[in-house]
């Protein structure tokens, strides 16, 4: 896209006047068979198009065909460009991104969002800078944050929040910091929300949209810009966010936290993004994998010393030989405290 594109006005609504309502759900741990729960529960006459995300990263996934058979309305992965109808199910398919852009489903393999792909916040936000106040946005169970953000921009374009209760969930972390960050209109058990979606899906948006922060709305277009991969990425952190400390544990670039953001939240040049709970979790996960490389080097370095020795010993260089057998000695000693600090600390 080139540089004057860029300068266009970021934030333009397309929704579909043939879709009253749009119904986006997100669900992590426990999400099968919430998602199941969910889908049982909505009408055959459902008069609005439902689109999840679940995370389940590049793993085949059958999520469509249980929820087919769980429910009447019929379910499938999507395909890019695919047109959005009501009284269907669109599943993001496996290491796919799903986003709304107008009446239609997008599917990417972009920057993961809080080391997932699909995450949920891409859609989310998607769906709010397109439908505005017609979204409704439903977090169900799961660990950590995905969601919170897509939430807040669910509200922040006029549109609905419903919330799994967590004492209900089986992970309550989703659902947990979206009550804790997010003006929630809705939190009630899974048994329940089926009929409010039905209730809420017949009910018309008001043809007059509430008042809505036009500044609030280019930092969103920006950070979409930034998980599309549009535009001149450098233009959109820069508009949005503040350089930090951090490298982004999966491209290594540099972290930008983003400005005003509850809670804490990090995007990289590239597009990856983190809140301080998923980046925490992203930066143990490439500590540990750095620690077991350097336990398994240290062995090796082990094993390859221990044959150097008996070479040497064949051919006669006992001294040569001995020397060999104490570097091995210490390296094995340290290989074997590393193992145990890292067992320890799992």
């Amino acid at each position: 896209m080139d540089a004057t594109h860029s300068k266009q006005p970021l934030y333009r609504p397309t929704a579909s006047a043939n879709i009253p309502r749009l119904i986006v759900v997100g669900a992590s741990v426990g999400g099968v068979a919430a998602l199941s729960t969910m889908a049982a529960s909505l009408p055959a006459d459902f008069p609005a198009p439902v689109l999840m995300v679940l995370h389940t990263g590049s793993h085949p996934s059958v999520l469509p065909e249980l929820l087919a058979a769980r429910g009447a309305l019929p379910a499938h992965h999507p395909v890019d460009g695919e047109p959005i109808e009501n009284g269907h199910i669109y599943v993001a398919p496996p290491d796919h991104h799903m986003l709304v852009e107008g009446a239609h489903v997008r599917l990417n393999r972009g920057p993961k969002e809080h080391h997932t792909r699909p995450a949920v916040d891409p859609l989310f936000l998607s769906a709010a800078l397109s439908y505005g106040p017609a979204v409704v946005g439903v977090v169900l169970t799961g660990t950590l944050d995905d969601g919170t953000a897509g939430l807040q921009a669910i509200k922040a374009c006029g549109g609905l929040a419903l919330v799994q209760d967590p004492s209900d969930a089986l992970e309550p972390g989703m659902p947990s910091s979206a009550m804790k960050y997010v003006e929630v209109d809705h939190c009630l058990p899974l048994a329940q929300i089926g009929g409010l979606l039905s209730s809420l899906a017949s009910v018309p948006v008001l043809s007059s949209r509430p008042a809505v922060d036009s500044a609030r709305h280019a930092r969103l277009a920006h950070e979409l810009r930034l998980a599309t991969a549009e535009g001149d990425f450098m233009e959109h952190l820069e508009a949005i966010a503040q350089p930090s400390a951090f490298a982004c544990p999966d491209c290594k670039g540099g972290l930008w936290q983003l400005d005003g953001a509850t809670p804490v939240r990090y995007r990289c040049h590239t597009g990856h993004a983190f809140t301080l709970n998923t980046l925490q979790h992203a930066l143990t996960e490439t500590m540990d994998e750095a620690l077991w490389g350097a336990v398994r080097a240290l062995q090796e370095q082990t094993v390859l010393l221990g044959m150097m020795s008996l070479v040497h010993r064949r051919e006669g260089e006992e001294g040569e030989a001995l020397k060999i057998e104490a570097i091995r000695s210490g390296l094995d000693t340290q290989a074997r405290r590393l193992r145990e600090l890292v067992e320890k600390s799992n």
